[in-house]
């Protein structure tokens, strides 16, 4: 018979200094990670959004042959900043449930939480990087409907 495997069942968490400053280590390496996939989305979001603006331009100069598949830059923009989008929404979700994870019960101890604060909830998401991930999904969603409404 298989039977559920707790957290607790799976390992000891010890309440030692080396694995306090482990877990420092791990909500440290997080948050690196969600500033590199917001670092990854912010450059899909603005290389669709600069061929967008660049091949509009292109086609407005003087002496520049119509384009084959006019819509083609513009579709492709899209895609790009549809992807950095979904890259960042999928990332600020990865990254709130690692970070729930390490904020339960079984890691309180290890997190530095004294027995006087435990009953506190830890404020999960609102670090720099989360607000800026949030505020660049929202100017990526523009993004994304201003070209998606924009008239070629």
């Amino acid at each position: 018979m298989n039977t559920p495997v707790t957290p607790e069942a799976r390992f000891e968490v010890r309440t030692t200094s080396d694995s306090h400053f482990g877990w420092v280590r791990t909500r440290l390496a997080t948050e690196r990670t969600l500033l590199a996939w917001l670092r990854t989305s912010v450059s899909l979001i603005g290389f669709g959004f600069t061929i967008v603006q660049f091949f509009e331009r292109f086609s407005d100069m003087k002496g520049v042959a119509p384009a084959a598949r006019p819509h083609a830059p513009r579709d492709l923009g899209l895609m790009l900043i549809g992807a950095g989008v979904v890259t960042l929404l999928i990332s600020v979700v990865q990254y709130r449930a690692l970070v729930r994870y390490m904020w339960s019960d079984i890691f309180k101890p290890v997190a530095g939480l004294g027995v006087q604060h435990a009953h506190e909830r830890p404020v999960i998401g609102q670090t720099p990087a989360m607000i800026t991930c949030l505020v660049m999904l929202f100017i990526g969603l523009f993004a994304f409907v201003a070209v998606w409404t924009r008239a070629v």
